[in-house]
């Protein structure tokens, strides 16, 4: 039986807003089957824990938006009510966090908000906004906060949230009646090195921090019990003798936790590392062509076996075989969109 999937893009850019796709289960190839653009950037996406809504963002300046979506027809998401601003500008990235939305407002000054969510799924008003401080070295990128990603800890307890304009990664905690989120311990990494996105070891004890600035994973091992993060060893997604400029953007761990891959924009390619057993140790195996240009975002299909590209400048999202042995992607097929920003599996 065909399974779904929904593309975001950039409708500033020619994107077509929502794209829903329909997923060949032998191939892995994808078919759009229709489009949506009643959001304005629906860059990043997010599912709900029952798969019958799916959550984005409205990545626009000076403030921008998240939206519901009803997946009652797969093949045709449904608005659920008027995109709710969200009181911050170019919401990068957004999660489900213990009842609410959370979203990762890039624009100066960053900032973190956090929605209600309403029975139904649609979405309520903002019932806060963490501002974020701080600065690092890079007066280009980072003059100013700039939050990028938020991401639940394994244990459901914390809100993680990477901020790239402070080197920093905060671990909070949401008051779930109030809406509140505090920030409990705040970890500072390299200064200048960006920090983007951040994913989590399979056993939960062990982040993986991707840096945009400086193309390198930082290895931090993850106390759940006291939400504590301490960064352990750094990893490049680069081959030696790389140039010209490059911007890590995002990072996904196999289900086993054998493997990694790393989407680089500007080296236009997928870093294939291999973890050891105890999730301390990355390796840098290979890099492989991307199939087009500027990677914003890798994911793998529901079984694991599959890796997805979502190529924004090149317009397309190219999927590759995983080989379970190696780790290595080999190119199979692609989707020509434009402006694309994100893959999510439903």
């Amino acid at each position: 039986m065909a399974g779904h999937a929904y593309i975001g893009s950039f409708t500033s850019a020619g994107g077509r807003g929502l794209t829903a796709a329909e997923v060949d289960p032998g191939t892995g190839a994808l078919t759009a089957l229709g489009h949506t653009a009643e959001v304005a950037n629906p860059s990043f996406l997010a599912l709900s824990a029952d798969g019958g809504t799916l959550y984005t963002v409205g990545e626009s300046e000076p403030e921008g938006t998240a939206a519901a979506f009803s997946l009652a027809d797969p093949a045709a998401p449904k608005l659920l009510g008027a995109p709710v601003p969200v009181r911050g500008g170019s919401p990068t990235h957004l999660a489900l966090h213990r009842g609410h939305l959370a979203t990762a407002n890039y624009a100066a000054p960053g900032s973190v908000s956090v929605l209600a969510v309403e029975e139904g799924g649609a979405l309520g008003a903002v019932r806060c906004v963490l501002k974020h401080e701080g600065d690092g070295p890079n007066r280009q990128r980072q003059e100013a906060p700039h939050a990028h990603a938020v991401v639940p800890d394994p244990s459901g307890r914390w809100l993680l949230t990477v901020d790239l304009g402070t080197d920093s990664v905060r671990v909070c905690e949401l008051e779930p009646s109030a809406g509140e989120l505090e920030v409990e311990r705040e970890l500072g990494l390299r200064s200048g090195i960006g920090p983007r996105h951040l994913t989590f070891h399979p056993r939960g004890g062990h982040a993986y921090v991707l840096n945009e600035l400086d193309s390198v994973v930082t290895v931090c091992r993850f106390d759940a019990d006291k939400g504590s993060l301490r960064p352990l060893a750094e990893t490049r997604v680069l081959p030696e003798g790389a140039t010209g400029d490059n911007y890590p953007s995002e990072l996904v761990v196999s289900p086993d936790g054998r493997f990694a891959w790393a989407a680089n924009r500007g080296h236009d390619s997928i870093a294939v590392l291999r973890l050891d057993d105890s999730g301390e140790q990355l390796e840098l195996l290979d890099t492989v062509d991307c199939g087009g240009s500027w990677p914003r975002h890798l994911t793998l299909d529901p079984s694991g076996t599959r890796l997805y590209a979502a190529n924004e400048r090149s317009g397309d999202v190219t999927w590759f075989d995983v080989d379970e042995a190696t780790g290595m992607p080999a190119r199979s097929g692609a989707l020509q969109l434009p402006a694309v920003s994100c893959v999510l599996f439903a």
